[in-house]
């Protein structure tokens, strides 16, 4: 077994204007100060981190890790949510999206899908120059407007569209797997993999592709009442990110799990700060320890009610405190016996290993 990394925080919901969140230098310093140990980095436009330069230059790369270094932190994993988003993207949504990219790609989606291609590609390259195995990122939907079928779907159209989402992400999967990184890709509501079905229909798309990764956040799970926790040994080798993000369903007599076009605050199912929703952390931690995940447990905040400042800190502490320091013994250890065939087979009721007069056919 092993014990898995972190405290990490993702800092994309933190990155402001203002100190001490304007600059990694200082998001860093804060960061350490509540007990982090590990930084997710957004990249794209509004982020600290250029990935077209990173993948291009080791200084600037080792610049980056420096710089968290100085405060004794990590890099986790660099992120492209965005960037993946805009991989794929239905026409519906298009304006959208617009802001995700810089602003001389909006409204031309094309272009902005290219440059999203490329981002994510020079973020595998990035990755590898600072010693990362995993990127974090979305999918993309082409499917998300046909999400329940009514009107009916017409045959096929789920299976063009996987196809299709496959055939943008194998050129992408495959410079991941000359520069030895992962895709985790978060299941989330949105994307067109936002449950294990539809992670196992791309899965099959690209081949079974060995760099398609699973970004676990327990959150998305739940609010589709999921089994969360079994999920885990379903999906174990395919697991390599983990967001520590608590969600609570509500049951409610006037709306459910499609929200009725409500706020966050007044939805039945909505996401809250570690330790304020229904999550079961305890048995997540278990799952993750005894299905040897060494990875990150990486806060992600979001929650309807919490400030983001105290969410952050009570979050390193939940977190420390969740993590299981894996043992090398077993607990009976004490009352064991030395290897011994003769005994075993005396045990067995089979007599010594020699001269056994048992037909074994």
């Amino acid at each position: 077994m092993k014990t898995i990394k972190g405290p990490g925080l993702f800092i994309a919901q933190f990155v402001a204007d203002r100190p001490p969140f304007d600059s990694l230098d200082a998001i860093a310093a804060w960061a350490a100060s509540l007990g982090y140990k590990g930084l997710q980095l957004p990249t794209g436009p509004g982020s600290f981190v250029d990935v077209a330069l990173a993948a291009e230059s080791q200084d600037y790369c080792d610049t980056i890790t420096g710089t968290l270094a100085a405060h004794g932190l990590v890099v986790t994993e660099l992120s492209t949510h965005l960037q993946g988003q805009l991989v794929a993207v239905h026409p519906a949504y298009d304006r959208l999206f617009d802001g995700f990219a810089p602003p001389e790609l909006h409204a031309r989606p094309g272009e902005r899908q290219r440059w999203a291609v490329d981002q994510v590609k020079m973020a595998a390259v990035a990755s590898r120059r600072m010693g990362l195995r995993v990127q974090a990122s979305f999918s993309g939907a082409l499917l998300w407007p046909y999400l329940y079928p009514w009107p009916q779907r017409p045959l096929g159209l789920v299976e063009e569209a996987f196809g299709e989402l496959a055939d943008r992400w194998r050129p992408i999967l495959d410079i991941c797997d000359e520069n030895g990184v992962d895709i985790a890709f978060e299941l989330h509501p949105g994307e067109d993999l936002h449950d294990g079905v539809t992670f196992e229909r791309f899965l099959e798309a690209t081949g079974g592709h060995s760099r398609a990764a699973i970004l676990y956040d327990p959150s998305h799970l739940h609010l589709q009442q999921m089994d969360y926790v079994g999920f885990l040994d379903v999906y174990a080798d395919r697991i390599k990110a983990f967001h520590v993000k608590d969600a609570e369903h509500r049951r409610d007599a006037r709306s459910g799990v499609y929200g009725g076009y409500q706020s966050w605050v007044d939805r039945a199912g909505r996401f809250r700060s570690p330790g304020d929703g229904q999550i079961d952390f305890r048995a997540i931690f278990s799952g993750m320890a005894a299905n040897d995940f060494d990875g990150w447990a990486v806060l992600e905040w979001e929650c309807a009610l919490k400030h983001p400042e105290d969410g952050a800190r009570e979050g390193a502490a939940f977190i420390r405190d969740h993590i299981i320091r894996v043992t090398p013994y077993a607990f009976d250890d004490f009352a064991g016996t030395p290897p011994d065939r003769t005994m075993n087979r005396d045990l067995l009721g089979l007599g010594s290993t020699a001269g056994s007069n048992i037909d074994r056919g």
